[in-house]
């Protein structure tokens, strides 16, 4: 009897076992926070479900945080101020976070990545995703700017720290389009040589002797070379650089306007 009472309590406890981890894994904290009321309830609703799918997947939370006043304090501080006093995070309190800050008042943009979003979401990173959402914020296009910065954040989660995602993409787009471009050259070559090589040119009917044809030459004499200063590159509407929190958690950033 006692061998069936343990069975059972053994069978039971490797049932119910990976249904309390999944639910242990899965994000409940609060993500969207429209001070400015930029998002329709439907938005939030859509939103959501594609954060948390994508929070699970990183474990990350990924925040849209909006406003239409910072209280005098630039973007950078009032995201830092809202990470210290609310403490998002998918793993714990102050924990792995991605924000989205969108300042309405001064129609500024800023995205910071703190923990494991501060490793796989560097300044740079964040600054190609920047890139990417501005467009649309500045047609008013908030939610897709925000479904944007999540997809864009969990494609390049995929690829280690320190490295460049979109050269990476742009050299294996580069090596598809130069193994095709090799095999069309070759197959032509091969086309071109079906019929068999043609041995009878001009020289053929020619006697070099009796032509009348005068030889040319050109006499090189100098080469000149001119000189221009190249113009500085001058990002005036954004860039890269985080920092650390008055609390003190350390951060990615990217600062634009739109």
């Amino acid at each position: 009897m006692k061998k069936w009472i343990f069975l059972s309590s053994f069978i039971l406890m490797i049932f119910f076992l990976p249904v309390t981890w999944v639910f242990a894994a899965t994000s409940t904290n609060q993500i969207i926070y429209d001070h400015a009321d930029l998002l329709t309830e439907a938005d939030k609703t859509e939103l959501e479900s594609i954060a948390r799918s994508v929070a699970d997947k990183r474990e990350t939370d990924f925040i849209l945080l909006t406003t239409n006043n910072t209280d005098g304090k630039t973007i950078e501080r009032y995201t830092e101020d809202f990470y210290d006093e609310t403490g998002p995070g998918y793993d714990k309190k102050h924990g792995n976070t991605a924000i989205l800050t969108i300042d309405m008042g001064n129609r500024e943009v800023y995205l910071s990545g703190f923990y494991k979003a501060d490793e796989y979401l560097d300044s740079e990173r964040l600054d190609l995703i920047r890139n990417k959402i501005t467009p649309y914020l500045t047609n008013g296009d908030y939610g897709n700017a925000y479904r944007i910065f999540i997809e864009t954040a969990d494609e390049y989660m995929d690829y280690r720290p320190g490295v460049n995602p979109e050269n990476i993409l742009f050299k294996l787009w580069f090596q598809v389009v130069a193994s095709i471009a090799l095999g069309v050259i070759i197959v032509g070559l091969m086309a071109m040589n079906i019929g068999g090589k043609i041995t009878v040119n001009q020289r053929t009917y020619m006697d070099p002797n009796k032509s009348r044809v005068v030889q040319k030459g050109d006499t090189y004499i100098r080469t000149t070379v001119s000189k221009r200063r190249k113009p500085s590159e001058n990002n005036s509407r954004g860039g890269g650089g985080g920092g650390i929190s008055r609390g003190g958690h350390s951060h990615s950033g990217s600062k634009g306007s739109f």
